[in-house]
């Protein structure tokens, strides 16, 4: 078994923490539809909904 191997296999067992339920989300900064930026922060006060979806294949 090579440093490598067990250094990626380390690393691929770990998995991003989970947000608790009724936690705030994490701030987040991305490209919109339109070539605007979306915040999180700009929605402060609203109930938000992300949706994401593959463009591959789509026409968006």
């Amino acid at each position: 078994m090579s440093l490598l191997g067990t250094l990626l296999r380390r690393l691929l067992r770990r998995s991003p923490p989970l947000l608790a339920i009724g936690s705030k989300a994490p701030d987040f900064d991305l490209p919109a539809h339109d070539g605007s930026r979306a915040r999180l922060a700009d929605c402060a006060g609203r109930r938000v909904l992300l949706w994401f979806y593959p463009k591959a294949d789509t026409p968006g």
